[in-house]
């Protein structure tokens, strides 16, 4: 999956997610409490809280809901306990899914997946049937216009495995270096579209355009759900298919 294309998909699902900024809020807020859980609400000793946190600002979400779910992650107010799962399936056409899930009722989330999966031509998994296919990495995307040469040795110095340069720049990296390669761009000056850890699919499938189309469509139904977090596809994204996908 070449950059563009990967950033390509990555704009639709924002766009996408622009319609829907109640749900965008409610994910982010169940991530950023489960950060504050797990590592505590401090964002500067926190790294998963503060992605959270700058997904946060980046979204526009009000500086309260950002407070009340670190207070909720914290224990110092009340809220469900939440748990979080990857589950496996497959899209129309073969193509692998994994979906991460934050719920505090497994067993809706479950019925819920698998109810959209059956309806619109895709079906559950078993655990490790697809995850095999994806790698775990750190993503950074950074829109704004840059020196490559100067980018790419603070990246690389830092320990970047992968630097993709296109209509964004895009830059993979192990989760060993995650940290340090994000902290040095920060220091350069670099400021990011995106910053998260990913599952980045090891050898991605293309389609033709249209059934490329179908799976996206698809993938938005298991995306629309209130338990998904995130959806990742083994799909190769083609700019024929982003073209059709946006007409």
């Amino acid at each position: 999956m070449s950059g563009h294309s990967k950033w390509s998909t990555i704009k639709h699902k924002k766009a996408a997610a622009d319609a829907k900024r109640g749900k965008i809020f409610t994910q982010i807020a169940k991530e950023i409490t489960i950060a504050s859980r797990e590592g505590g609400g401090d964002p500067s000793s926190n790294t998963r809280l503060r992605l959270a946190m700058d997904k946060a600002r980046g979204a526009n979400m009000p500086k309260d809901n950002i407070e009340r779910a670190i207070k909720r992650g914290t224990g110092e107010i009340e809220g469900a306990e939440l748990i979080e799962a990857v589950y496996e399936g497959y899209a129309p056409h073969g193509i692998g899914l994994l979906i991460e899930v934050v719920t505090d009722n497994r067993n809706r989330a479950i019925a819920d997946i698998r109810h959209v999966l059956n309806k619109y031509g895709g079906n559950m998994a078993e655990a490790g049937a697809v995850s095999w296919q994806f790698t775990r990495k750190g993503y950074i995307n950074i829109t704004q216009e840059v020196d490559q040469d100067e980018l790419f040795m603070v990246a690389a110095d830092a320990g970047a495995e992968d630097i993709q340069f296109g209509e964004s720049v895009e830059i993979f990296v192990d989760l060993e270096h995650f940290h340090g390669v994000r902290l040095a761009l920060e220091e350069a000056g670099y400021e990011f579209e995106e910053a998260s850890v990913i599952y980045d699919p090891n050898n991605p499938m293309a389609l033709d355009p249209h059934d490329a189309v179908q799976v996206l469509n698809f993938i938005e139904k298991v995306e629309d759900l209130d338990d998904v977090q995130n959806v990742y596809s083994s799909l190769e994204m083609t700019e024929e298919a982003m073209t059709l996908m946006e007409a």
